[in-house]
């Protein structure tokens, strides 16, 4: 029984077998404006292979959306039929009338559909679009390299169920969306829009007459449905696209007459600032220095690097630069704001040098320079500071660091017993001396005191830097320095007047470095938390190393 069915089933199905036997095309509608998007259907009545339509030639005279494609098969009464449906967004590059070509899909063509795209001042004899994109350059005549910004606006009466905005394209250009997407509420013609607008900055990088291709929104619109129940009211969606204005551009080259650094711009200054305010500073406090470039018309990546060179007796410290990039009347403006660090080693007048840029206006198209002229500072001595140039600092009380032991003095009234005393006492002198004398040479005793001061100047920075206390580290570096010279025999104490003189003398990676970063904790445009770890070891290391190749390492001890 079973094989009588089957057998029946296949002689139903093969008496229903099916073939393609036609094609047909229409679109959604026939008039539409320029840059407004149709919806082209093509439609066989059988399960044919989704990559049977090719869409080429309709590049030539519209932009080519997205294309869906769906197959159904439906059987009623053993009748079985089959259908496949392409659906592409078409937007037309022109007005006019346009011509929709005859497509071939497995031998079978469909029919030439005609269409008529209205420009956009012929917008009133047809409805308001619903879907539209607005674009706006900062300029159109501008020099290679030169920044300009692109406002796109996309304007939708509709509600979207889904959609992207694809980028402006431009040959041989850098472009890069600036900010975030703002949206907003228009009116326009009575009929009310909502806004989405997104701003490009643009830079050519190649000269020529050059067409700034407009973005394309593709997404999907909801439409009320004829479909009703008694439960549910449905809603479908409609493919579309649209696209802005081109717009052409004019690119200019570089001037001959330019040589070096090409900055294009409509505006382009230097400002400076001091902090403290006055023009009057004292040895070792912080000079802060801020040096702002602002230029219109160019990137972050395009402004130049500002350096800062001081006079003999200051030592600078440059933080990292900041930069900003904002928009002003739809112009791009970027900001590049560096702070200095200046510091003075001692009191004096000093000549800040002139810092100058040279850049190209695009408004007057003349080469000009801008200049930060040069400043006259003057620092003053510093009370809080011990004086650099003090050739023997006072001995530092180890108990308490920050407190110099102070030397008393004992006045001696003449006494004619105390005058016998002494002399009794020269004599005791003598005869211990002769004592000693006779005993075997000790070479370290001959540098006792030598080493006393050595020592107590080693353990007084080594006691600062173990409390991290910089301030006390700074007032022992110096003693510190001249300690070592004089156990050297060196007699370069005079020379060790300064900060700076230390990197030359001792001419070590490691002090130098952690010196630097002592300093600018202290010195710098945000003082921070300083640890003396660093310094700790550079002068163990240091000491280590000098102890070894000093002559009194060379003298072997006496059992």
């Amino acid at each position: 029984m079973v094989k009588v069915i089957i057998s029946l089933l296949a002689i139903l199905l093969s008496c229903h077998s099916y073939a393609l036997t036609k094609v047909s095309a229409s679109v959604d509608k026939s008039l539409t404006m320029a840059n407004e998007s149709i919806i082209l259907t093509i439609t066989a009545d059988d399960d044919v292979n989704a990559n049977a339509l090719d869409t080429s030639a309709l590049l030539t005279d519209f932009i080519v959306g997205r294309t869906s494609v769906s197959s159904q098969t439906s059987m009623i009464n053993f009748d079985t039929t089959r259908t496949t449906t392409w659906n592409t967004v078409l937007v037309p590059r022109s007005s006019g009338e346009l011509v929709i070509p005859a497509f071939d899909i497995n031998g079978f063509k469909t029919q030439i559909i005609t269409i008529n795209s209205l420009a956009a001042n012929e917008s009133a004899t047809s409805n308001q679009q619903d879907l539209f994109i607005t674009t706006q350059a900062s300029a159109t005549d501008l020099y290679v390299q030169q920044q300009i910004t692109l406002t796109v606006k996309l304007h939708f009466a509709a509600e979207l169920k889904r959609g992207s905005l694809s980028e402006p394209s431009l040959v041989s250009a850098n472009i890069l969306q600036i900010g975030k997407d703002k949206e907003s509420e228009s009116i326009i013609k009575g009929k009310r829009y909502r806004v989405i607008e997104r701003v490009y900055a643009i830079s050519p990088q190649k000269s020529g007459d050059m067409i700034l291709k407009a973005p394309i929104f593709s997404g999907e619109i909801i439409k009320a449905s004829a479909r009703r129940s008694n439960f549910l009211s449905f809603a479908d969606t409609k493919p579309v696209s649209v696209v802005g204005d081109d717009i052409a551009l004019t690119i200019k080259a570089i001037p001959a007459q330019v040589s070096g650094l090409w900055l294009p711009s409509e505006l382009f200054a230097l400002q400076q600032e001091f902090q403290p305010a006055p023009r009057k500073f004292k040895v070792g406090e912080p000079i802060t220095r801020t040096i702002t470039l602002t230029a219109v018309g160019l990137s972050e990546e395009q402004l130049p690097e500002i350096t800062m060179k001081v006079p003999q007796g200051l030592k600078v410290y440059p933080d990292q630069a900041k930069l900003h990039t904002g928009l002003n009347n739809e112009r791009l403006v970027s900001q590049k704001v560096v702070n200095f660090a200046i510091v003075a080693s001692k009191a004096g007048e000093y000549q800040l040098p002139e810092i100058s840029i040279p850049w190209w206006n695009t408004v007057t198209n003349k080469a000009e320079i801008a200049t930060i002229a040069g400043q006259k500072i003057i620092v003053l001595p510093n009370a809080d500071i011990a004086p650099s140039t003090i050739q023997q600092p006072p001995r530092m009380n180890l108990e308490n660091p920050t407190t110099p032991k102070l030397v008393e003095s004992v006045i001696i009234q003449q006494n004619s017993f105390l005058q016998w005393l002494f002399l009794a006492l020269w004599l005791l002198t003598l005869l211990a001396w002769y004592i000693t004398a006779k005993r075997p040479f000790k070479p370290k005793q001959a540098n006792s005191e030598t080493n006393t001061k050595v020592n107590n100047a080693h353990l007084a920075i080594l006691a600062a830097c173990k409390k991290n206390n910089g301030e006390l580290a700074l007032a022992c570096l110096l003693p510190w320095a001249r300690s070592q010279s004089q156990s050297l025999g060196d007699n370069q104490s005079q020379v060790l007047t300064t900060l700076d003189s230390l990197h030359d003398y001792f001419n070590d990676p490691a002090l130098s470095n952690a010196i630097i970063e002592l300093q600018q904790s202290y010195y710098g445009k945000n003082p921070s938390a300083w640890s003396g770890n660093k310094l700790i070891l550079a002068i163990q290391a240091l000491h280590k190393s000098k102890l070894s190749k000093s002559p009194e390492a060379d003298i072997s001890i006496n059992p």
